[in-house]
């Protein structure tokens, strides 16, 4: 199919000091910068999205922008014989809907170096639920792994979130024992429907004031960053580790450092924006083993283009479960 001479996209743009995103019509000659066009399906919000949208965080480095970090689509248009026309992919990270347009339009302009080939055993919905959500989940796992955690409970904090809905279903699936620390209460059944066997109240965490207190957990994947971090690095177990992905609750920590060197423990960061591709299809591989139709049904939900900049701001203000798919074609 030619590409047409114009297509929907949502652009992000500032005017008199606010941000506003809006559908737009934008021309084919946007195009440009890349190797390949992709036909875009499919997107997926995440908070960095959400903080574009709404203007809450400095994420686009200009404006006018489409945002949109991550996609999946079919080649169009390729100067690479590596991507042919007609062959399905995704792409995630790489300063896509930061530094440079995004996936939430119709045709996307990519460098060969941004492609995945759509993952085996995934079509376009369940690529975009799992996403960079799902791929963070899982290197988090890897990493805990690396450092050699035990099969005792480990902590997941933002659990109803993207990332940590796909932690605490991959944990259980792995068969640890996962315990879940929330904000919302009413996200009880759905966080045991992932695995979790117990629930941990963000406010217990928030509320650890003690730079140590009674060993509770084997390890722990961090999606909230801050007050809750700290708690939880309070009560780790001797020599264990939490891998730490996320910032929802600050970028700030305030903690002393008794737990590393009273407890042996250890504080992994883990980025998923420039894994190499190699490693990525490694960590697709795993999650399919665990991820089926049903748990892509249980933990995502779609929604259009044009009700997108709505729900960016219910996800920066925590309001949203799991993943949230964006339907673009």
């Amino acid at each position: 199919m030619p590409i047409p001479d114009s297509f929907r996209a949502l652009v992000v743009d500032e005017r008199d000091g606010a941000t506003v995103a809006n559908v737009v019509s934008v021309p084919r000659s946007s195009l440009d910068g890349g190797d390949v066009v992709v036909e875009v399906f499919r997107s997926a919000l995440n908070y960095k999205d959400g903080l574009a949208l709404t203007g809450r965080g400095k994420i686009l480095r200009s404006h006018p922008m489409i945002a949109g970090v991550e996609l999946a689509g079919r080649v169009v248009q390729s100067l690479d014989p590596q991507w042919p026309v007609g062959r399905d992919v995704v792409a995630m990270g790489w300063g896509i809907g930061e530094r440079s347009s995004g996936g939430y339009a119709e045709y996307f302009s990519a460098k060969s170096a941004w492609l995945e080939p759509l993952p085996a055993g995934f079509d376009a919905d369940g690529a975009m639920c799992v996403g960079i959500a799902g791929i963070t989940a899982m290197e988090c796992i890897s990493r805990l792994r690396k450092a050699g955690i035990p099969s005792g409970p480990i902590l997941v904090t933002g659990a109803g979130g993207g990332v940590g809905s796909f932690a605490v279903k991959l944990l259980a699936s792995s068969g640890y024992e996962v315990a879940a620390s929330t904000g919302r209460a009413e996200l009880e059944p759905y966080l045991r429907s992932l695995g979790a066997t117990s629930i941990v109240p963000r406010g217990d965490l928030e509320g650890q004031k003690r730079p140590l207190a009674s060993e509770r957990w084997a390890g722990a994947i961090d999606t909230v960053g801050g007050a809750v971090l700290a708690g939880l690095l309070a009560e780790l177990k001797y020599g264990a580790s939490v891998a730490a992905v996320g910032l929802t609750n600050g970028s700030e920590l305030k903690t002393s450092v008794f737990p590393f060197i009273l407890r042996a423990n250890s504080l992994l960061g883990v980025d998923s924006v420039k894994l190499p591709v190699e490693h990525r299809a490694t960590l697709w591989r795993e999650i399919a083993e665990f991820i089926t139709p049903a748990d892509i049904a249980e933990m995502s939900e779609h929604v259009s283009l044009e009700n997108l900049p709505a729900r960016a701001a219910e996800i920066v203000d925590g309001h949203v479960r799991g993943r949230t798919i964006v339907d673009i074609a």
